[in-house]
Formats: C-alpha cells, sequence, structure tokens
C-alpha cells in the first residue's frame, strides 16, 4: 500500500484468498483474536464471529488450519492472557475440537488447532527472524486475516509472507475495501466522528481527513485539548499537552466542531453529572451536553457516509453515557454509508443494543486510524510484496 496524497488513495491489490492454493496443504492463519475477557470469560465474540468466515473457507477448500494470535500485551507467559477461551470458543463454533497448542514448532496434525498466544514469545513483538522460521516451519501457506495488528511489524505478520505461498483472508479483504471507500471519493456530505480519550491515537487522522471530509466532529476527552487551544476554558479535563502544538495548528478549520455544552463531574466514577455551558476549575468534562450532542446528531443525519471512531464521554456510567448514546443512535438511524471502529466504539453499539447496525464495523482500533491517516500498514506492504509467491511446502 502507498501513502496516499490528499484527494487520492493508492491500494495495491491484496492476494485473494480464493486464488490461493490451500487443498491438503496446512495453513498458518493469523488472526485477531484479542477478544476482551472477565474471569476467563470472553465478554465479546466479535472479533471471533468475523474471523470464522475466513477459517471456514480455508477448511471447505481442503486445507488445515494453524491459527494464532496474540492476547493483550504480557510480557511472558501469563495465565491471564491465554487463549484457552477463545480455543473453547472455536470448538464450540466448529462443533470439534480445537486444541490450544504450547509448542509453536509441533502443532498436532488435525483439522484446526491454536497456537497459545504469540506475545508469549518475545521473539513475535521483536520479529525475531529464529520465530518466524519456526512459524513458518509448520505451514505450506500462509493467510493474513488479523487487520487489527497489520499495523505492527511483528513476526507472525510480516515474517511469513516472505517465504510462503500468502494470501488476506476475507476480513481483512473487507477491511481495507470498506476502509479505503473512505479515503477515496465517498458520497457526501462526509462526517467523521472522533472521540475517545487520546488525542495522539486521532491527530494524524484529523490532518489527513481535513482534505477529504465536509465535516469532523470532536468529541470525548479529547475535545479538550482542542477546545483549550482555541481557549477555552476546561478545569481539570483530560488535556494533552503533548499534541497541544499540533492540535492548536488545526483547531479553528472551519470543518471541525466541537462541543457546545458539557456534562461536567468531579472524576469519571461520579454517581451524577452535571449539565454546563463551560467547566468550570474544579470540575471535569466527562460528556458532551445535549445540545452538542443534538448538533453532532443533525450533522451526521445529513450526512452520505460517515465514520465513527472513539465515544463522546465516559459511556460506562451512565451519568456520562448520553452523548455516546445519542451518536449511536444517529449513526444507526443514518441513512448513508455508515463506518466504525474500535473497541470502544463496538462497545458502545453493544450497550445500547445497536451491534449490527452500520453497513461496516472494523475489528482495527489502531491499525482503522493509521489506515485512515494515510499510513503503509506492514501488515498490508508485507502481503503486497510478497503476493502469492514465496517458497513451496515446508517440512511439517
Amino acid at each position: 500500500m502507498q501513502v496516499p496524497r490528499p484527494g487520492r488513495t493508492v491500494i495495491a491489490e491484496l492476494p485473494k484468498l480464493d486464488n490461493l492454493d490451500v487443498a491438503g496443504k496446512r495453513v498458518l492463519v493469523r488472526a485477531d483474536l484479542n477478544v476482551p475477557l472477565d474471569g476467563g470469560v470472553i465478554t465479546d465474540d466479535f472479533r471471533i464471529n468475523a474471523f470464522l468466515p475466513t477459517l471456514e473457507r480455508i477448511l471447505e477448500r481442503g486445507g488445515t488450519a494453524v491459527v494464532c494470535s496474540h492476547l493483550g500485551r504480557p510480557s511472558g507467559p501469563d495465565a491471564k492472557y491465554t487463549l484457552a477461551p477463545v480455543a473453547s470458543a472455536l470448538s464450540e463454533a466448529l462443533a470439534g475440537d480445537v486444541p490450544l497448542v504450547f509448542d509453536y514448532a509441533k502443532p498436532p496434525q488435525v483439522r484446526v488447532a491454536l497456537l497459545e498466544n504469540l506475545r508469549f514469545n518475545e521473539g513475535e513483538t521483536r520479529n525475531d527472524p529464529a520465530f518466524v522460521d519456526t512459524l513458518v516451519s509448520i505451514a505450506d501457506a500462509y493467510v493474513n486475516d488479523a487487520f487489527g495488528s497489520c499495523h505492527r511489524a511483528h513476526a507472525s505478520i510480516v515474517g511469513p509472507p516472505a517465504t510462503l505461498p500468502s494470501s488476506a483472508g476475507l476480513l481483512l479483504e473487507r477491511e481495507v475495501a470498506n476502509l479505503g471507500k473512505l479515503l477515496g471519493e465517498p458520497d457526501r456530505p462526509y462526517v467523521v466522528v472522533l472521540g475517545g480519550s487520546k488525542v495522539s491515537d486521532k491527530i494524524g487522522v484529523v490532518r489527513n481527513l481535513l482534505s477529504k471530509a465536509d465535516r469532523i466532529l470532536i468529541g470525548g476527552g479529547m475535545c479538550f485539548t482542542f477546545l483549550k487551544a482555541l481557549g477555552v476554558g476546561v478545569g481539570k479535563s483530560l488535556v494533552d499537552d503533548e499534541r497541544f502544538d499540533e492540535v492548536k495548528k488545526i483547531a479553528s478549520s472551519d470543518k471541525l466542531l466541537v462541543p457546545s455544552d458539557f456534562v461536567v463531574g468531579n472524576s469519571p466514577d461520579a454517581a451524577g453529572g452535571k449539565e454546563a455551558d463551560s467547566v468550570s476549575d474544579e470540575m471535569m468534562g466527562l460528556d458532551i451536553g445535549p445540545a452538542s450532542a443534538a448538533a453532532f446528531a443533525k450533522e451526521i443525519s445529513g450526512a452520505k457516509t460517515v465514520f465513527w471512531n472513539g465515544p463522546m464521554g465516559v459511556f460506562e456510567n451512565d451519568a456520562f453515557a448520553n452523548g455516546t448514546k445519542v451518536i449511536a443512535q444517529a449513526v444507526a438511524d443514518c441513512e448513508g454509508y455508515t463506518v466504525t471502529g474500535g473497541g470502544d466504539t463496538a462497545a458502545a453499539l453493544s450497550t445500547f443494543g445497536l451491534e449490527g447496525s452500520v453497513d461496516f464495523a472494523s475489528t482495527g482500533g489502531g491499525a482503522s486510524l493509521e489506515f485512515l491517516e494515510g499510513k503503509s500498514l506492514p501488515g498490508i506492504a508485507a502481503l503486497t510484496k510478497g503476493g502469492s509467491g514465496g517458497g513451496g511446502s515446508r517440512a511439517h
């Protein structure tokens, strides 16, 4: 994938799964199964369900699969981050046992096996050639379906396409196709809604999309850096001082819409919130106010294309959930083409009973943002460079 110029996006053709010879072959499948857990119980199986069509296609075409993924950010083997719950979920979905494999070099000869958390091996995040060799030694072909990890130059993402016949999975294809529409020539008006707390994650997206979107709505904790840059008092609200100068350069753009009222409180855990037109020195802004939510919803309702990433406030606390709820409903009701990204955005849709209400829900958080920022993602670059070429069969 080449870095796009403003107004024009060029994405190299991804090698397709249906063109990859998998019959009678063992396929190393990189998935994004980084699911949320609570006491070892999966609380949201969105990523598992999104991956299943790729796995089923490989099996239908006569291949066997060794699935691999990371979960969390362990610094080594840690029972808290085991993929055992995911193995159980895959076993149930496929109506057959999916063993969890601890020895990466010796997966059993079964229809589907799941390697234990890749990040239990430090070679994964270091892109260690020896770890890459271990992974490719067990497979005849490689499929990358982990869009959510494609912005990482990790061993399982960028290593295998150099030597194995490789392709994108069905989910990765859909991610690139749907997000690519947002960088090409989207139907207009094109409205981008950005929230969440981290300005650092989204400032590049704002800069890149200023030339493409008709309106960019800024909510969540990140809005207070923009408001401060505009000279508005923000009290004790979250401000990213490291990115302040960058924000100040673009905060006055007439394409940006920031909140004009808020729901404030003493802390994110406060039992109640107060609607206010400004944030006093002793308070924090923890949600956009009703007037701002209505203004944002109006922009969304008239849009032909919408991208939404990040909640408008601390929606996990009912006292500060209304702004996110209004935006979620507006996006769900929008008759235009709607795309969402990020785990918190997916969680918000689920919280308000609106999952499945958008045209495309990206499984990528950081990856989708970097894609929309115009960056070349290492995982996609590796596939397009390696294509469906690479070495022949590997010894098992």
